[in-house]
């Protein structure tokens, strides 16, 4: 383990790769006094980054923590075992790491559990590796007035395409148990922009390893049984929306996940509606599937073909 002790700067961190301009390529965040300006201490934040084969992406992920400009920062990466370039990416960014491992887990789940039972901050956080931060959200977390009754607060998201063009902005119009029932349709969050105290991570974490795609939602139902969601008005972070995540790969089967979570909550009525909902869809997609096959097109030409390579 190598303990950060300084706030890194572009001039610090490795050069910038060809091409890439703008937040947090060639742009950082102001770094803030050692002190708050009341004279205390700035509060820890622990980042967690889960990854696996996001060489891709991570770097943007990493700088976008590290650039914050944050004065007590403690930031862990847990690699799956990759066999792309993260590892070494992540190499080059080590001396700013507080600890980071490459080796096979269980998953997403697994790898998050892992890095919080090293983290020793106040204020907690887990980015994913394809994800990153907008600059001052660290400040925006640490500067916030927490009171023993909150348990989480939560930014403004976007999701943005690969040249970070927005393509959909999310901000909850309610943060507690009740609304989170209606996930899907009414009050869902991004969840680069949550962070959450240390203590409701004990009260109410770990994630559930054996949840593939909704175990951040159960964790939220969780902590708003005992702790408010506070809402903070700026935005925090952009979540990247390409068909390598699961959300959007594997949407189906992570929104029908989410509707057995949500009826296991007490939602039956929103998870019966939301059922139906998919029910619609997938019978839309097979009708439309039997209307395809039946073009000539694909029947006499297209099929034959597809059928060739992939016997």
């Amino acid at each position: 383990m190598l303990l950060v002790s300084n706030i890194p700067t572009l001039q610090d961190l490795p050069a910038t790769p060809p091409g890439k301009t703008g937040w947090p390529w060639t742009e950082q965040s102001k770094p803030l006094p050692a002190k708050m300006p009341n004279g205390s201490d700035w509060p820890r934040i622990s980042i967690v980054t889960p990854s696996y084969n996001q060489g891709e992406f991570i770097e943007k992920t990493i700088r976008s923590i590290l650039l914050q400009g944050y004065p007590n920062l403690e930031y862990i990466i847990l690699d799956g075992g990759s066999t792309d370039r993260t590892v070494e990416i992540i190499r080059k960014y080590e001396p700013w790491l507080d600890y980071w491992v490459s080796e096979p887990d269980k998953g997403q789940s697994d790898a998050i559990n892992k890095g919080f039972s090293r983290t020793s901050g106040q204020i907690l956080a887990w980015l994913n590796s394809d994800d990153y931060y907008l600059p001052q959200a660290l400040e925006t977390a640490g500067s916030y007035q927490w009171q023993e009754n909150i348990g989480a607060i939560v930014g403004i998201g976007h999701g943005v395409d690969i040249k970070g063009k927005i393509s959909k902005t999310i901000q909850s119009p309610e943060l507690n148990f009740t609304a989170f029932l209606d996930w899907m349709d009414y009050s869902n969050f991004s969840q680069p922009s949550c962070f959450f105290t240390k203590k409701a991570w004990q009260e109410c974490g770990p994630l559930d390893v054996e949840r593939n795609y909704c175990m951040d939602v159960k964790l939220w139902l969780d902590i708003s049984k005992k702790y408010k969601f506070a809402p903070i008005n700026q935005s925090l972070s952009h979540a990247l929306v390409h068909q390598g995540s699961k959300t959007i790969g594997q949407g189906q089967y992570s929104r029908a996940e989410t509707i057995l979570l949500l009826a296991e909550y007490g939602g039956e009525e929103i998870a019966k509606k939301e059922l139906f909902d998919l029910m619609d869809m997938l019978t839309h997609y097979l009708l439309l599937k039997k209307r395809i096959q039946k073009n000539p097109l694909v029947k006499y030409f297209l099929m034959p073909i597809y059928r060739k390579f992939h016997n």
